[in-house]
């Protein structure tokens, strides 16, 4: 028995072949602005970063920043009563009717405030990736190797099947093996035959738009959730590198809000990233309380954002199919 058969019988396929494997330490040169952090084992538990940003804003002490004041809008009988019919149409278990023949009482508009900041970041991170190198051709010699084919379990390796040529073998009485194409090797799967890695520094630069709302809750018939998909009246909007603590609103809550946000911005995303742009807003939220009468009872529904929603909890009939 040659050299060449004592390695295929020392060869066992139940042996799960090695996976790659990062460059060991020490072993791939320190890189500008990443010295000391080459491990790239896939087990580091600290990533490998590159250069920080050559410039961090930080913020100027004592500095704030004014809103003008503002009129609340208000809403007129045919707009309450036109949107209440719209909103109607779309229930169809609901008469247009009583919206058609209401009685509006009141009309109650109300002060709601929508304070946004919006901190615009640039997140990077970098690790030790590889890729098949084929810069260089490399002299490949592909030999049929003995013992690498298999016996054809069809026809048992006769090469005929019920007295007819065997279609599985083609006559032959042994089948390619599928591994490795009859060669008695398989292309290895990291590098692809190419026998060489490139390995490199991969960074990942992730840009993002942070985005904070509050709106105080102060109407507690009056699903705050329903905000979220309306508009309002951007009447103040501040942006700069860096925004600063709103004082003097009217409203004490959105000044104290307004300093919240913005300090926990600056703590979550200074640390792990670099800040671009940051803007704060405040909208004038729509919203109406109306009041009507309808066949002898009271009933109220709620107008709310530029869009002219409606939101009630009860309306004087229904149908019903039977």
């Amino acid at each position: 028995m040659d050299e060449m058969d004592e390695d295929l019988e020392k060869f066992d396929p139940n042996i799960p072949e090695e996976g790659p494997s990062a460059p060991p330490p020490g072993w791939l040169e320190d890189i500008h602005g990443y010295q000391g952090n080459n491990k790239g084992g896939p087990e580091d538990e600290e990533p490998l970063y590159p250069p920080p940003p050559a410039y961090n804003p930080q913020p100027e002490l004592n500095r704030s920043t004014s809103v003008p004041n503002i009129r609340v809008p208000s809403v007129s009988e045919d707009v309450a009563r036109e949107a209440l019919l719209k909103f109607v149409e779309s229930k169809w278990k609901y008469s247009s009717k009583p919206a058609r023949n209401l009685t509006f009482k009141t009309l109650k508009p109300i002060t709601v405030y929508r304070y946004r900041l919006e901190t615009y970041t640039e997140t990077r991170t970098s690790a030790w990736q590889f890729e098949p190198y084929n810069g260089k051709p490399s002299q490949q010699t592909r030999i049929y190797l003995p013992f690498s084919s298999k016996r054809c379990t069809f026809c048992h390796g006769h090469g005929r099947a019920r007295n007819k040529r065997c279609t599985r073998c083609h006559g032959r009485g042994r089948k390619r093996c599928l591994s490795c194409r009859g060669d008695g090797y398989k292309t290895c799967s990291v590098c692809h035959g190419a026998q060489n890695l490139l390995h490199f520094i991969q960074l990942t630069v992730t840009w993002k738009n942070n985005v904070s709302n509050f709106i105080p809750d102060r109407q507690p018939d009056f699903p705050d959730k329903k905000f979220e998909k309306v508009s309002g009246d951007p009447f103040f909007i501040d942006e700069n590198v860096l925004v600063y603590p709103i004082v003097g609103f009217p409203d004490q809550e959105i000044c104290d809000v307004s300093t919240k946000l913005i300090n926990e911005h600056l703590c979550r995303f200074t640390s792990t990233s670099r800040i671009l742009q940051q803007r704060q807003t405040i909208e004038l939220v729509p919203l109406t309380h109306a009041l009507y009468w309808y066949s002898g009872k009271d009933y109220g529904f709620y107008v709310y954002g530029v869009e002219n929603k409606v939101f009630t909890s009860k309306y004087p009939t229904s149908c019903s199919i039977l």
